[in-house]
């Protein structure tokens, strides 16, 4: 026992401790090899992919270590290994070597799209808006389309390496493409629904009719545009509520923050107010909204009376029209309202409310009962005019 353990045991301790030093010499140098690898510019977007080929040099050299450690264990114990090691070793130049560059470079290729096509993009959509479209706008379109373009390579990437690793097996692919479209076809005869949302979602994306962060009302519903991609666009409303709407299902899209927004308010004067006044004020209040510090930056054109719009069962109601920056025009509205009621209390002009006059036939005239205030003839028994409220209690 003794002289087995001198014979072969020492050896095989030694390998064990051999394969722990060189498996923790790896495990330390490994990242700093592939830190030099990769240029300083692309290190700081490139962290998440050099951990990935990081853990996948480890691990492909840990099991190569642990093999030779299992081989010299083996042969110590008397078994030819040689036919083993010729046919695992042929094998791994042949085809281990060049599926492991698949993987590397499939997953390099991965990384480096998800890095590049956003900055493509956005260049490029940024140029062809210059001057056009608010930079905000711009963003929102490039990370809408940058992550619908990196989704559509990594998975172009991912086939295309299937396809490559199948074939350095040796697997013949021709029948495998053959069945796929074939499969392809059933699906989809199965699958028409989820075909039609993948389009819909392809024509929406391309057309830009609406992108991440937008306020759009579709399929009956309003809100916040949160995600969006090829099956469906995941809304949130005024109350929180999250609604995922498939796509197909999207027959019209109206977005209320495309390029700009609208202050489109109508607002209500008693008849017997001064219109050019009134005009004058709402005008000048808009103009006072635009130079403000805080709310001016908000706002493209100032608010302005555009025209008498209706003659009302109570009121004159003036359209007020301005332009805000996309997502804007509701604080916009709520700050002119404030200011427009603030400044009609100042100037005395009379925002008026429906009123209700009950008329119950012919009645006598009575002429205590005639409002000296407005002339009024009201009901026997009443205390106050119907008409101005003055008190008929004297007469």
């Amino acid at each position: 026992m003794w002289e087995w353990f001198i014979t072969n045991g020492v050896w095989i301790l030694i390998a064990v401790v051999v394969g722990l030093v060189l498996f923790y010499l790896l495990r330390h140098w490994a990242p700093h090899l592939v830190e030099k690898v990769v240029p300083k510019p692309w290190q700081e977007q490139l962290k998440g992919s050099q951990r990935a080929v990081t853990r996948v040099i480890i691990g492909i050299g840990g099991v190569l270590l642990a093999l030779a450690v299992t081989a010299v264990i083996v042969s110590r114990y008397g078994v030819n290994i040689t036919p083993a090691l010729k046919v695992v070793g042929g094998w791994l130049l042949e085809h281990g070597v060049p599926i492991l560059i698949i993987i590397l470079l499939s997953l390099l290729a991965y990384k480096v799209a998800k890095v590049v096509t956003p900055k493509v993009v956005e260049r490029s959509i940024t140029i062809r808006g210059r001057g056009r479209r608010a930079k905000a706008e711009l963003a929102k379109r490039a990370h809408t389309l940058s992550g619908f373009l990196t989704t559509a390579v990594g998975a172009v990437i991912v086939i295309i390496a299937i396809f490559m690793i199948l074939s350095e097996l040796g697997t013949n692919i021709a029948p495998l493409l053959a069945g796929a479209g074939v499969a392809g076809i059933a699906i989809g005869f199965g699958a028409q629904s989820l075909i039609r949302d993948f389009l819909s979602g392809l024509f929406i994306i391309l057309e830009d009719q609406y992108s991440k962060g937008d306020v759009v009302r579709i399929a009956g519903i309003a809100g916040l545009v949160e995600d969006i991609n090829l099956r469906r666009t995941v809304l949130r409303d005024l109350d929180g509520i999250v609604h995922s709407i498939p796509n197909g299902e999207i027959k019209t899209a109206s977005n209320y923050t495309r390029d700009w927004s609208r202050v489109n308010l109508d607002i209500p004067v008693a008849y017997g107010e001064d219109l050019d006044r009134v005009i004058e004020v709402i005008n000048r209040v808009g103009k006072e909204l635009a130079e403000d510090e805080t709310l001016g930056p908000m706002i493209i054109t100032a608010p302005q009376v555009l025209r008498v719009n209706n003659f009302g069962d109570s009121a004159i109601e003036l359209k007020v029209l301005g332009e805000t920056k996309p997502l804007k025009q509701w604080e916009v509205t709520g700050e002119l309202r404030k200011r427009v009621k603030k400044a009609f209390d100042e100037e005395g002009i009379e925002i008026p409310w429906p009123h209700v006059k009950l008329y119950l036939g012919q009645s006598q005239p009575n002429k205590g009962l005639i409002c000296q205030a407005c002339s009024h003839v009201n009901l026997p028994g009443s205390k106050f005019c119907s008409t101005c409220g003055g008190s008929l209690s004297s007469q």
